[in-house]
């Protein structure tokens, strides 16, 4: 199960809670009415407002969605975002915590097709659905298993938008199949588009391709043997690389698996991720020379990782430069602990506090 305190509709007024002091009133927003017992969608922090309302949200005032005091309990545990770590503490408490890419978040335009797209020819499972008529969305879960343990993508539909802007900064989601011509056929067969054919990849790696989702969404496809997770990465394009791998080691705490520069196609790529990938869904950072920022559209809305403290974790990105979005805290109705935050380049990412998370699937 998930939480949606945001409506879908990306253009829908609705009423603010977390009024932001600054940005001419720019707020994080709630539906006005607030339904805390429905099991709702808990990560499409983005799939529901403007840009501009999202990259603006600030440190959140303590009121409920109809403008009353929160509780004296949720003020409390609101206060724990206070939590002061110096560098050497946030170190120690980065590497001790269990983080996990839970899933990536985006907005498609017809929700039933792209469904049996990623069952037929990408091999996924439908883990999930929820249709939520009155407040004019659905949305789906998909994977190659249980979202306790599996990568997954969570897919939004806003009722009446057929299409989105996908932008130049999102690039691809990779996949591991065991036999890439095979995918290719039978992507083909279902009148899928085919962006490059079957082939050794360029470096020398494994055999590769590329096909396109029917809402334009790129996946690679990658030839590799029978594996636990074969969601293999999602890949996003940045200014700084050198920037970029900094943050996403010292503020998120991921490794850098590997870097490589490919002067022939004018790129350098750095994987990062939170284990080998041959075990774990990364996260791969291109930076195209020349190129210092990109449009990012709006389809594309974010990545979330599970954390054991939220308040710890924001403390920490705030001290290695990233910017909050949300301040940490239980959510209005619910206590599932969140936050979000953008990296140097814009993107934004949820972190969720790991028992919650566990609860909330139950």
């Amino acid at each position: 199960m998930a939480l949606q305190i945001f409506s879908p509709k990306i253009q829908q007024p609705l009423k603010s809670i977390f009024p932001s002091p600054t940005n001419n009133g720019c707020s994080i927003i709630v539906p006005c009415a607030y339904n805390s017992s429905r099991r709702l969608a808990l990560f499409q922090l983005g799939t529901a407002i403007t840009q501009s309302q999202l990259f603006n949200g600030k440190t959140p005032e303590s009121l409920s969605a109809e403008g009353k005091v929160i509780e004296s309990g949720m003020i409390a545990e609101l206060a724990q975002s206070n939590i002061a770590l110096n560098d050497e503490t946030a170190s120690e408490w980065i590497k001790k915590d269990k983080r996990r890419m839970l899933h990536v978040v985006y907005r498609v335009g017809n929700l039933d097709k792209t469904i049996k797209f990623y069952r037929e020819c990408l091999g996924m499972k439908l883990l999930r659905k929820r249709d939520i008529p009155e407040e004019g969305y659905s949305n789906a879960f998909l994977g190659y298993g249980p979202e306790e343990s599996n990568f997954a993508v969570e897919l939004t539909y806003n009722y009446g938008v057929d299409k989105y802007d996908i932008g130049t900064g999102f690039g691809h989601f990779g996949i591991a199949v065991e036999d890439v011509a095979k995918m290719v056929d039978l992507v083909k067969a279902k009148g899928g588009k085919i962006v490059q054919e079957p082939g050794p990849a360029k470096d020398g790696g494994p055999i590769v391709a590329l096909v396109e989702d029917p809402d334009g969404y790129n996946f690679e496809l990658l030839e590799r043997g029978p594996t636990l997770e074969p969601f293999r990465q999602v890949m996003l394009r940045v200014g700084d690389l050198d920037q970029s791998i900094n943050f996403y080691k010292k503020a998120f705490g991921m490794e850098l698996l590997r870097k490589r520069d490919n002067p022939d196609n004018k790129n350098t790529i750095a994987v990062m991720g939170y284990g080998p990938e041959d075990k774990n869904t990364v996260l791969e950072l291109t930076y195209i020379y020349g190129v210092k920022s990109y449009d990012k559209g709006n389809g594309y809305a974010q990545i979330a990782v599970g954390t054991d403290d939220v308040y710890k974790t924001a403390e920490a990105i705030k001290l290695y430069g990233g910017e909050i979005v949300l301040e940490p805290g239980p959510l209005p109705g619910i206590n599932t602990k969140i936050m979000a935050c953008i990296d140097p380049d814009g993107w934004k990412t949820v972190f969720v506090d790991n028992a919650d998370f566990m609860k909330e699937l139950e």
